[in-house]
């Protein structure tokens, strides 16, 4: 019956996967378009995938102008997730292949503007998978910790569970997943998603509920002093940006008859703001913490703990490389390297 299965799904596949190399490999590389570039993930993925498969094949997309840097590192245009025939367009002249869905507003944002999180999480969904069936693309939407809520178990948090989010954010995304798979199944499209939790990187924080872990670098450096809106005793699963765009180029490479989900957890690891400060503090001695919990802690308190990723680790070996010692270390030089770059 499972052989069955894989079968079946291998057989509504579109896009059989295919090895690329820039430099004189049997097939050109894919022509990736990103959405939401200017987002959370978008700049770095960018860098990461140009890497991979060349700087002229990857082409980041937003609505907002661009820095010079953003301009210099590669291609940039502009492109709206809620104008389908403009995304048409885009994918027609520019020879797309592979679609990285980034477009979204994230918890606390959404939460702010439950309207427009709904256009932009919900209707840009359904715009850039219709988009994606018609032009037979790959396509990749991550998920988040926050597809999960209360009724959810916390830890661990298997991949296949009851979910019902209780954040605008988090039921667009159980949307996306479900649609997506849906689409797979009808359609034969090649869609993809991973369930990421908070992802840190030494960018400012964007309006996530994990990114007190990120915020606390940056003040801490500049500042000394941290007021956290979380409880010290806050547990969420996290990793570093360098795992997360492994695991999202890793997957997106993988081929499609070792998928046994379309959908999976990722994570590298667990800790609280109170673990977080004590690692820091080894490089800040001074620190000072304090906590004013506000309305991020509710949310905080509805997702998973502990993120369960063995199918990932299973299915596609995914392996996480950055613990959380590597990542205080890292934080600490990309955050310091990043304020002494804008004359903070």
């Amino acid at each position: 019956m499972m052989l069955l299965r894989k079968l079946c799904r291998t057989s509504h596949a579109i896009n059989i996967y295919r090895t690329y190399s820039v430099n004189g490999g049997k097939q050109a590389p894919p022509k990736i378009l990103i959405t939401g570039g200017l987002g959370q993930l978008g700049v770095e993925c960018a860098k990461y995938l140009r890497g991979k498969y060349g700087r002229e094949n990857v082409i980041l997309s937003d609505i907002i102008k661009p820095t010079p840097d953003v301009v210099k590192d590669g291609p940039y245009i502009f492109a709206d997730i809620l104008d389908f025939k403009g995304l048409q367009k885009i994918v027609v002249n520019h020879r797309v292949d592979w679609l990285i869905h980034f477009s979204a507003l994230l918890s606390a944002i959404g939460e702010q503007n439950v309207p427009l999180a709904v256009r932009v999480n919900i209707e840009g969904m359904h715009n850039v998978i219709e988009l994606a069936k018609q032009y037979k693309l790959r396509i990749f939407v991550p998920s988040t910790i926050g597809a999960f809520g209360p009724d959810s178990p916390r830890n661990p948090t298997p991949n296949i569970t009851v979910q019902r989010p209780r954040t605008i954010y988090g039921v667009s995304k159980v949307h996306a997943e479900l649609i997506g798979e849906y689409y797979f199944y009808k359609f034969g499209l090649d869609f993809r998603c991973l369930r990421f939790p908070g992802v840190i990187s030494s960018d400012p924080p964007g309006g996530g509920t994990t990114d007190y872990a990120i915020a606390i670098f940056h003040d801490l450096i500049r500042k000394g002093n941290y007021e956290c809106y979380l409880k010290p005793d806050t547990r969420l699963p996290m990793m570093h940006v360098r795992d997360a765009l492994r695991a999202l180029s890793e997957f997106l490479e993988t081929p499609n008859e070792l998928l046994n989900r379309r959908v999976y957890n990722v994570t590298s690891m667990s800790f609280t703001p109170e673990e977080l400060s004590d690692k820091i503090a080894k490089y800040v001695p001074d620190l000072k913490i304090t906590y004013r919990p506000d309305s991020r802690q509710d949310i905080a308190d509805s997702w998973p703990q502990v993120f369960d990723d063995s199918e990932a680790r299973r299915d596609w070996n995914w392996k996480p490389e950055v613990n959380l010692d590597n990542l205080v270390a890292l934080m600490m030089k990309e955050v310091k390297e990043k304020i002494a770059a804008n004359g903070l």
